[in-house]
């Protein structure tokens, strides 16, 4: 998430200097809001460090490409040294069918002080062969997003503003297409087609955004050496959000025998993050960790953040 320096210094320069409970949780929701309505105009939506295993959260045409069942859990803690920073639970699940068809199902909840959003979305990917050694992958995202912002838990009764909750449901869909080769992989994608918008209500009203597209476009290419027990794998993924500045994923892993990764992550003037990755139980289960350190001004109120990530294949 980027957010302008100002918003989180005033925010927080508010805070220290005030001792009354009800006004620091009048500020911090002043402050959500803003994040909220930031959100959608300077930012893409919830991302994940180890984001490679969780392609089909973004790309509906992933869902069957390596033609086995996988399942994975991630969850993200963003920005923990700040209170009610965004914490994000991933499942999602894909698996080949037969006949180039593929299917998945993904469920993502992102939390953000009193903001709760659910994304719950199935996936269908069909296989088009490109050569002997190249497929194209086209798919389709069907789902949407629950919207929940509870007001309640600011208890502040006296201010007309703040005391209706919100609850809604906004439906969407999106595209994917993904080239898959022996050594390399070009994807590109649009999870989510429509502008909704994500707060309503008369009382909330001036608090109203709507949703932007978000544009996903990247490749990696793996070279082998050692008598293919090394490979290194240089990415990269460009999110592009209209009224937005592009943002840009550069990443270099190195795999060992199909047993470990290990790599680091540079998002341009955002953060930096090392992660590793293990294989265990016969390459049945995957287990990850991402330690990720901001370089924007975030980071003097505790911009570091993890992820975790269990990842079953069968």
């Amino acid at each position: 998430m980027t957010l302008k320096t100002n918003l989180f210094e005033v925010g927080f320069i508010l805070t220290t200097k005030n001792t009354n409970m009800k006004n620091i949780k009048y500020i911090m929701f002043v402050i959500g809001l803003c994040i909220l309505t930031t959100k959608s105009i300077a930012q893409q939506d919830f991302h994940f460090s180890l984001y490679k295993y969780s392609m089909n959260a973004i790309n509906p045409a992933y869902a069957g490409t390596n033609e086995k069942f996988e399942a994975l859990v991630s969850v993200r803690s963003q920005w923990t040294g700040i209170e009610g920073s965004p914490e994000i639970l991933n499942f999602n699940t894909n698996t080949y069918l037969g006949r180039g068809l593929g299917i998945g199902f993904n469920v993502i909840s992102d939390k953000i002080f009193v903001q709760s959003e659910t994304h719950t979305y199935a996936d269908f990917s069909y296989r088009i062969p490109l050569s002997k050694n190249t497929d194209l992958f086209a798919g389709i995202k069907v789902g949407g997003t629950f919207l929940n912002v509870d007001t309640d838990k600011l208890e502040i009764d006296d201010d007309p503003l703040l005391s209706e909750n919100v609850n809604t449901f906004n439906p969407n869909f999106g595209v994917g297409f993904y080239i898959k080769a022996e050594n390399y992989h070009i994807h590109l994608s649009s999870p989510a087609f429509l502008k909704n918008r994500r707060l309503k209500g008369e009382k909330v009203s001036f608090a109203t955004t709507s949703d932007k597209i978000h544009v996903f476009l990247g490749g990696g290419y793996g070279y082998f050496f050692r008598n293919r027990a090394w490979v290194f794998t240089p990415s990269v993924m460009m999110k592009m959000v209209s009224g937005s500045p592009i943002s840009v994923d550069v990443t270099t892993a190195f795999q060992f025998r199909e047993q470990m990764e290990f790599g680091m992550n540079y998002r341009v003037d955002e953060s930096f993050t090392g992660f590793i990755t293990t294989n265990i139980l016969k390459n049945k289960m995957k287990i990850g960790y991402a330690f990720e350190y901001a370089t924007t001004p975030i980071q003097k109120y505790g911009g570091t953040s993890h992820e975790l990530v269990l990842k079953f294949t069968l």
